[in-house]
């Protein structure tokens, strides 16, 4: 260690020892995706000879590792071929996620625009309700939610799932942070120019915005993509279940199907977290050190 101090001083060392532990700790994160990823090619015979005291309830000690020892696509082939409910759940979450991104884009903008831009009575306590609505649980609304939808006869159709996603306050709240950020004498002289309200919203508040607004649109999919506690109590009918239910009904008999069926579920968010990451990160900080 003293040579290593004599021939790389503290300010290099630093580095390298900040990588070395990010990278373990990336290692541990990326560990289970690898795992669900490479058993998703696992024979059914492997699956029960590595997993069989998991799966019968018997006694003894399960085999991990990150490759098959002879892949196979019989399960993607049993999965895409053979299981038609898969695709039926697949379409429903493409429905449903979907139909409440473009619901939230239509009425979280303009209000989160309006919280940014404008002064009205109550506007403060307006958006404290926002806030306190945010960081509630859903077990907690889960009940005035259900009832409304009773009143309103939606229930147990695609609507009971989709309308409450349309109306979360969490786009406002992300959204307001960026139009908040936007420099006022921007939008003044926009307006001496003679732009009206609706050009300046349009022309300068959305193109300035759009980091917020495709970080709160990538967030509202990876919470409608993953949903489980509304669609398991608005939707009593299996035709309409996400794909997010699909999982937990497999069978013991079909767990190599649930590897792959896991690696279908977690690919469109996944790829879309890669794609908008550098919106999320604007997202995190804009939240962060705004008020």
């Amino acid at each position: 260690m003293k040579w290593l101090r004599e021939r790389m001083p503290e300010k290099k060392i630093l580095p390298h020892v900040r990588r070395l532990i990010l990278s373990v700790i990336c290692l541990f994160i990326w560990l289970p995706l690898l795992l669900m990823a490479g058993n998703s090619f696992l024979s059914r015979g492997e699956m029960l000879s590595r997993f069989g005291p998991v799966l019968n309830g018997g006694t003894g000690a399960v085999k991990v590792t990150l490759f098959p020892d002879f892949p196979t696509l019989s399960p993607f082939v049993e999965l895409l071929l053979d299981s038609p409910g898969f695709f039926v759940m697949f379409w429903n979450s493409c429905l449903q996620t979907g139909a409440v991104l473009l619901g939230q884009m239509l009425v979280a903008v303009p209000a989160a625009w309006a919280f940014a831009m404008y002064s009205f009575p109550g506007k403060k306590v307006l958006f404290m309700g926002y806030i306190i609505l945010m960081i509630l649980p859903f077990q907690v609304l889960m009940t005035p939610d259900y009832f409304v939808l009773n009143q309103m006869h939606i229930l147990d159709t695609h609507l009971a799932v989709i309308l409450p996603g349309i109306f979360s306050t969490f786009p406002v709240f992300i959204m307001t942070q960026f139009f908040s950020s936007i420099p006022p004498s921007l939008l003044e002289a926009a307006r001496l120019d003679g732009a009206g309200e609706g050009a300046v919203f349009f022309r300068i508040g959305i193109p300035m915005g759009f980091p917020g607004i495709m970080s709160a649109g990538i967030l509202g999919f990876l919470e409608s993509w993953n949903a489980i506690e509304a669609p398991m109590a608005f939707l009593k009918n299996r035709t309409l279940w996400p794909l997010s239910l699909y999982l937990p009904d497999i069978t013991a008999d079909k767990v190599s199907v649930a590897w792959v069926a896991s690696v279908a579920a977690m690919a469109p968010p996944l790829f879309l977290f890669l794609a908008g990451q550098s919106f999320l990160e604007q997202g995190i900080m804009v939240s962060g050190i705004k008020e």
